[in-house]
Formats: structure tokens, C-alpha cells, sequence
């Protein structure tokens, strides 16, 4: 019992490991969400926003293959997922900015986000090809 109890928890550990920074980063995307009017009235605003919203879903894209990716999916799959949950939950944080004072939800910040997991996926790629030739 105590060997098999032992590789239960190594594995529950494991999966908190990979899937703890995902919940962790998608609860400080819906904190950000949560904040009203989040403009500072300057001219760089806009691109600002929209440059941290790219990054933020880039990040999040990462983290979620990574967790695939630990969790034995293989690596073409792995990204396909993590790009699908970054997706859903980009459509899933547009609608929960409507129900916040002075927000609104855009499909147009969906796309945005989306152009975070693919300069992401692009770049992870270019990575890849610079370590191959190496």
C-alpha cells in the first residue's frame, strides 16, 4: 500500500506541476478581465493593450502545451489542444468583460489574442529550427 500510495501522490504532484501555472495564469487573466475601464488615457494605450493581450495568450498557449506535453501527449496534438483552450477561454474571458462596468467583449480582441498562440507557435518553431541546425 505505502509504495502504491507514494506513486499516487508523485503523480498528483506532477500533474499540479504542469496544470497549476495554467490555472494560475488563467485566474490572473480573469482578475485583469475583473478590473473596470482598464484605459490610462494615453495615446500608447491601445496598442498596449492589445500588445499584453497577445502576450498574455501567448503565455497561456505555452503553458498549456507544456501541461499537454508532460501529460504524454505527443507534440503536434499537444499544441493543436493548447491553442483550442486558449481559444475557448479568449471567447470565455470576451464574455465575461461584458458583464464588467466601462468593458466590453470584442470578437476582435479574440482575434488579437489569437495572434498571441500563433507569434508564439511561430517563434517556438524558428527555436526549433536554430537548435536542429546547431
Amino acid at each position: 500500500m505505502g509504495e502504491s500510495y507514494q506513486i499516487a501522490t508523485m503523480a498528483a504532484v506532477r500533474k499540479l506541476s504542469l496544470w497549476g501555472p495554467v490555472a494560475a495564469w488563467c485566474l490572473l487573466i480573469f482578475a485583469f478581465s475583473s478590473i473596470p475601464d482598464l484605459s490610462f488615457g494615453l495615446q500608447c494605450d491601445f496598442p498596449l493593450r492589445k500588445a499584453g493581450h497577445m502576450a498574455e495568450y501567448g503565455v497561456l498557449f505555452a503553458l498549456v502545451r507544456r501541461a499537454r506535453a508532460g501529460s504524454s501527449a505527443r507534440p503536434a496534438p499537444a499544441a493543436w489542444g493548447a491553442a483550442a483552450f486558449a481559444l475557448l477561454y479568449a471567447v470565455s474571458d470576451e464574455w465575461h468583460q461584458s458583464f464588467v462596468p466601462g468593458r466590453r467583449g470584442a470578437a476582435a480582441d479574440v482575434a488579437i489574442d489569437m495572434m498571441g498562440v500563433i507569434l508564439w507557435r511561430v517563434l517556438e518553431a524558428l527555436r526549433g529550427r536554430v537548435a536542429r541546425r546547431a
